[in-house]
């Protein structure tokens, strides 16, 4: 599903990514590890089109950027909208537009809005795509039912738990019926019975809905769980088992 060849990323003198290779399949859980500073934000980043790379390709579903740009790829990725994108060459506007419909994100610390309902932070995303309203509504409560949190939809965040934060965040990740969900540290900020339940999740989801999943972590519980465990260190990729 995704390929990077050759990443690279400096900071100033730093350089964080030392030519990354990468490849992950479809309906995978992905972990990627490794001391701070090793540069697993930098890259999820990257692949998320948050950042751009100094040099390097990256593909998406078998097609490097520029096979997908000012094409009609419907017929590619039949259960997407259209995905004819060059990540690394579009405006920040487009690029935006484009993590909406394809790229689910999910981050250490919810980033809910604070002044809007749990229901309204899970519509977002898919009002930002122009979608009907009605129809993001009914997407947004179906997926907090599903994510047990029925109760809670009504809720801004500040009434809500840490772990009822976070899933009300994998919600809002998974509005838009997105390839990938990338997540940092997704369960960093949680106590072990909210950890095990988000980790739980995770894998529910891949079962449910086939998503792809790509997480930074540190939580050796977490990693283990994975089908693949990538080791970085020093912006390398060390091993991947």
């Amino acid at each position: 599903m995704i390929e990077t060849k050759g990443i690279t990323k400096s900071f100033a003198s730093l350089q964080v990514l030392k030519g990354i290779d990468l490849s992950i399949k479809e309906k995978e859980i992905v972990a990627i590890v490794g001391p701070s500073g090793a540069g697993k934000t930098t890259l999820l980043q990257i692949v998320g089109t948050l950042d751009r790379p100094d040099s390097g390709k990256l593909s998406f579903m078998g097609l490097e950027p520029s096979d997908l740009s000012g094409k009609d790829c419907t017929d590619v990725f039949p259960q997407r909208e259209s995905f004819c994108i060059e990540p690394f060459k579009l405006s920040e506007k487009a690029c935006a537009a484009f993590r909406n419909k394809h790229i689910g994100f999910v981050f250490q610390f919810h980033q809910l809005l604070p002044e809007f309902t749990a229901l309204e932070n899970v519509m977002i995303p898919a009002l930002i795509a122009h979608r009907n309203y009605n129809e993001a509504e009914k997407k947004a409560m179906d997926l907090l039912v599903f994510l047990r949190l029925k109760d809670r939809i009504k809720h801004k965040p500040s009434e809500l738990s840490g772990g009822e934060k976070q899933r009300v965040a994998v919600a809002r990740a998974l509005i838009n019926n997105p390839s990938v969900i990338l997540a940092d540290e997704p369960s960093g900020s949680l106590d072990s019975k909210n950890k095990e339940e988000l980790h739980s999740l995770f894998f529910d989801l891949r079962n449910e809905m086939g998503q792809t999943f790509v997480i930074v972590t540190h939580d050796e519980q977490l990693a283990k769980l994975a089908d693949r465990i990538i080791y970085m260190k020093d912006g390398m990729v060390r091993s991947s088992c």
